[in-house]
């Protein structure tokens, strides 16, 4: 968890985040205890595989729902207005030095999804790209050395 107890969230990671959160409360916990008492229903607990896997399968569900119950008590939602700044919620299209131009979202660590475009605040591009304007170029800082971009948009 974060040291502050604040996580960095735009609007959609938090409405994301209650939905997968009611989606295990509603339907995952209700399965889970169904197919406890189905396994129960079999007999001997000590060696049924159903009843083990049941029981896994509730703790992994519990952990994550008081995870995300947590962290969306202590969420900061960041509301991004000032189009012309990146910053959480900005949407960010970046030319390299190839020409090649990529389009990211910059959203808190708890909503990255590299394979969407979602990267966090908190990775080497997001924080070079965090309160810089169109036609900026920045320098990144990562592990596999620097770069410089250059960004075209901002929305």
């Amino acid at each position: 968890m974060k040291k502050d107890n604040k996580f960095i969230m735009t609007a959609e990671g938090f409405m994301q985040a209650e939905e997968e959160l009611n989606e295990l409360k509603s339907v995952r916990r209700p399965e889970v205890i169904k197919a406890l008492q189905e396994a129960r229903a079999l007999g001997d607990l000590s060696e049924n595989a159903d009843y083990d896997a049941a029981r896994n399968e509730q703790a992994i569900i519990e952990a994550k729902i008081a995870e995300l119950e947590y962290k969306l008590e202590h969420a900061e939602i960041i509301d991004n207005r000032d189009k012309s700044l990146i910053n959480l919620g900005s949407t960010v299209t970046i030319s390299y030095d190839d020409g090649e131009e990529e389009e990211y979202k910059i959203v808190g660590s708890m909503e990255a999804d590299p394979f969407d475009n979602k990267i966090s605040n908190e990775s080497p591009l997001g924080i070079a790209l965090l309160n810089h304007h169109v036609g900026d170029s920045v320098n990144v800082d990562s592990p596999n050395g620097g770069y410089t971009i250059k960004v075209v948009k901002v929305a």
